[in-house]
């Protein structure tokens, strides 16, 4: 049984495991507002809202895609639609603003993009000295695909909502209603008769392994719940690895962070800012918030798609991956991880437990650049990660590694080698661009052909060596350096 609140209202509901949230709110639940799109998590119309009760009690929204959320996952928490929004007759803000702009639209797309605004809201109200400029509010709406009245009356009510009338639900109002939730298991009841297992610790997790080899692991579902809506394929066994406290943690050692392989990315953003600035505005071009707020680092590695963002720039920092399996913890080189084209080192019965991420040493410097057919919400054509040390004029310590070269995400030591002590001009990284045609023949597909690749590949280490030329002259941001999409 599931037991969760919807809108205010306390539900508690038996439903397969392989049923989204979606699925239950169009069907047993009723609630028709959220409409099915894509059913992939790109295009937002099926954009509601969750919270939780935070270490501190406090409940924060955020935006979740229903049509790749395991319903299941709504344990403990509160679910909140476009239904639940208004109070009586008197319009929430992100609705009245959508009125009041002129920005809403045929129907069916206006309940996500209304969602998003009102997570926005909610996140507003809570950091009211945090000014809504145009970086956070692309990022709330990026998930949202489909303008049929345009960008501008959407942004104006995006905008607007301040100066409305603070009209709230009265669950909002009510100061009891977070210690209700706070009272509910974050445990799925009857799990062993439903077929959805929730183990607690790493111990638990390789045991309901053992008994389960036939269920699919499952943290933010963003990949994975797509056999299901894509492919139609049905789970009748899920182990949800969310409430595995191992891999929820980010640790911090002396040389390094070990980050939980259900850490999403969200969670981890923070530490990224801090000490990998060029890896953290990446994250701004993975997927959509709503994605961003589900997925995690460990899905993403584990899912070895050789256009999976974060690899190639794990691979330029060392990352080590520890995995757990019944014959105890071994950790490996992320670079020994990858075989072959979703083929990984994972033996029978192991899942990634951890990520290490070393600590940036003095004076190393990164950039990273994705090209995709659209800015937000798209998956990678090609990635390039670049890191390295300039030491009295040459360049030292070189990593260099791509995504959608290969089969697999790789280094390119090739490369590496080239530029590994040498001045970085015109000569050092003609030699570099050789090595690199030499060393991959890329992949064609839907997104790139070979052809495409191979040159955006080599431009890219042309625009590595521009960066450096130019590094003395001024200090670029890192919105020039990293957001280029479609050079």
């Amino acid at each position: 049984m599931i037991e969760f609140f919807l809108n205010g209202q306390h539900r508690r509901l038996a439903a397969a495991p392989d049923t989204s949230i979606l699925e239950l709110l169009r069907g047993p639940l009723a609630q028709h507002g959220t409409k099915e799109g894509c059913a992939s998590g790109d295009c937002g119309a099926c954009t509601v809202a969750i919270a939780r009760p935070d270490h501190e009690g406090a409940m924060a929204y955020h935006t979740l895609n229903a049509c790749i959320t395991p319903a299941h996952q709504l344990q403990g928490a509160h679910l909140v639609t476009v239904e639940g929004l208004a109070r009586g007759d008197a319009l929430h803000p992100a609705q009245a603003s959508m009125v009041a702009c002129h920005g809403s639209q045929c129907g069916f797309c206006t309940p996500g993009i209304v969602m998003s605004l009102f997570a926005l809201h909610e996140q507003q109200r809570a950091l009211p000295r945090q000014e809504l400029d145009d970086h956070r509010l692309e990022a709330a709406l990026g998930g949202n695909l489909c303008r049929c009245t345009g960008y501008r009356p959407i942004r104006d009510a995006a905008r607007s909502m301040g100066e409305r009338t603070d009209t709230r639900p009265p669950w909002a109002e009510d100061p009891a209603f977070e210690q209700v939730v706070r009272d509910l298991s974050p445990t799925v009841a009857g799990e062993d008769q439903t077929g959805y297992l929730t183990p607690t610790t790493l111990a638990e997790l390789i045991a309901t392994m053992q008994r389960h080899p036939e269920a699919r692991l499952v943290a933010g579902a963003t990949d994975l719940w797509l056999e299901i809506t894509q492919r139609l394929a049905r789970f009748d066994a899920v182990i949800d690895l969310r409430q595995v406290e191992e891999l929820r943690r980010i640790e911090e050692v002396a040389d390094g962070w070990w980050v939980g392989a259900a850490v999403t990315y969200r969670e981890w953003e923070p530490l990224l800012k801090t000490h990998y600035p060029a890896f953290a505005h990446l994250l701004t071009r993975l997927g959509s918030e709503q994605i961003r707020n589900r997925a995690t680092v460990g899905g993403n590695i584990a899912n070895a798609s050789p256009i999976g963002d974060t690899p190639p720039v794990l691979l330029t920092l060392d990352a080590i991956l520890r995995l757990a399996g019944p014959h105890g913890i071994r950790e490996i080189p992320l670079e020994s991880f990858f075989l072959d084209y979703k083929q990984t080192a994972l033996a029978p019965g192991e899942c990634i437990a951890a990520i290490f991420l070393p600590r940036p040493g003095d004076g190393h410097e990164q950039r990273v650049w994705k090209l995709s057919k659209r800015r937000e919400d798209d998956i990678s054509t090609l990635l390039g990660a670049f890191r390295w040390q300039l030491q009295d004029g040459t360049l030292r310590d070189v990593r260099v590694a791509y995504g959608g070269m290969a089969a697999i995400p790789l280094r390119v030591t090739a490369v590496e080698a080239a530029l590994e002590g040498k001045a970085p001009d015109e000569e050092s990284f003609g030699a570099a661009r050789r090595a690199l045609h030499q060393s991959l023949t890329p992949m064609s597909d839907a997104r790139g052909s070979r052809d495409y690749r191979a040159t955006a590949a080599a431009n890219l280490l042309e625009r590595w060596r521009l960066t450096l030329a130019h590094a003395g002259l001024e200090e670029p941001t890192q919105e020039v350096t990293l957001d280029a999409y479609a050079d």
